[in-house]
């Protein structure tokens, strides 16, 4: 299960588990990286 991802603008996610994980990398793409959005198999392809 992959849990973490680091966005290149140096942001550290973590979330319990993948759902919550692509929940939490949603929320920041849309906060601080508008227009850039991601499916979730494209999320858990780059978290670890």
């Amino acid at each position: 299960m992959k849990t973490r991802l680091n966005c290149p603008c140096g942001e550290h996610l973590t979330g319990a588990n993948e759902d919550e994980l692509v929940d939490i990398v949603r929320k920041h793409l849309t906060e601080n990286h508008p227009g850039h959005d991601y499916s979730r198999d494209e999320i858990l392809f780059i978290a670890y």
